[in-house]
């Protein structure tokens, strides 16, 4: 079966314990940030589908990684998250925005 797609460090490992063969190969954080953007689209949509807690885990270690790749380490993007929440708030409190209108 061809996959031709990013994944996590120890499914080689996995898939020879299995009884399988695989063939990967490792590429350049310019390319692999490429397969990791389209791994994100296929995580979000598997969570789309499922709406499973396990696929948002998925998510949040491939955007780990894309952050690193463009020079932000986890804890940098934490910071960077933070800081938004302070300034412009999270999403707790469940707001929808229906329109806006200009002041009289």
């Amino acid at each position: 079966m061809v996959y031709n797609k990013a994944i996590r460090d120890k499914i080689p490992e996995i898939i020879k314990k299995s009884g399988n063969n695989c063939t990967v190969k490792q590429l350049s954080d310019t390319d692999f940030l490429v397969e990791l953007e389209r791994k994100l689209s296929e995580e979000l949509k598997e969570y789309q589908e499922s709406k499973s807690v396990e696929e948002l885990a998925d998510i949040l270690e491939v955007i780990y990684r894309i952050s690193e790749i463009r020079g932000k380490s986890k804890m940098e993007l934490d910071a960077i998250q933070n800081k938004k929440r302070t300034e412009r708030g999270g999403f707790e409190k469940n707001l929808f925005l229906i329109d806006t209108s200009e002041k009289s």
